[in-house]
């Protein structure tokens, strides 16, 4: 594995696997924004923007602008959604997991896996009817990370200490996905 400072390889193609995959990801707990803000399409256009980059499409500022829309949507998301906020956060990933550096640095595995556990925490945070009826989130992302997604993770150093509980599924994920 590469030092902290060191350049990987990571190719386009990858970097569209990776986008899908977080897309995927993203769109599981999608319902739980869209329940509490209906009329919000932001998260819904950041995973659209994440599929179109994964299907073929360019790397655009367009993506990233959808990527920073879906943030701000969960920072405006009321307190008394938090599993809709996290929903929004995981769309927000989906967008940037194109902008993945190829940089050996601990804090782009948030790039790879930060929609799957942003989904997985917004399913925790749902209530409990509606947290069974999304599934288990971090089990399923785990089951269908792509071979792909696999060996970019071992091209990084392991995920970064702290985050809280997101920081908790991060590293829990990381350690499931690399042999």
């Amino acid at each position: 594995m590469a030092g902290d400072s060191e350049r990987i390889e990571l190719s386009e193609g990858e970097l569209r696997e990776v986008a899908g995959y977080a897309a995927d990801c993203a769109r599981r707990v999608l319902g739980l924004f869209e329940v509490a803000r209906p009329t919000d399409a932001r998260p819904r256009e950041a995973i659209a923007a994440a599929d179109g980059f994964a299907g073929g499409g360019r790397r655009t500022a367009a993506l990233r602008r959808h990527g920073w829309a879906a943030f701000k949507a969960a920072q405006e998301t009321p307190a008394a959604h938090p599993a809709a906020a996290d929903a929004a956060r995981a769309a927000s990933h989906a967008a940037a997991a194109a902008f993945l550096h190829p940089l050996a640095d601990a804090h782009q595995v948030k790039h790879v896996l930060g929609a799957a556990v942003h989904a997985a925490r917004a399913e925790e945070l749902a209530p409990a009817g509606v947290r069974s009826a999304v599934g288990d989130t971090l089990g399923w992302a785990r089951e269908h990370a792509p071979a792909t997604v696999v060996a970019v993770l071992g091209r990084l150093p392991r995920a970064p200490a702290g985050g809280g509980r997101v920081g908790e599924l991060l590293r829990a994920l990381d350690t499931a996905l690399r042999p």
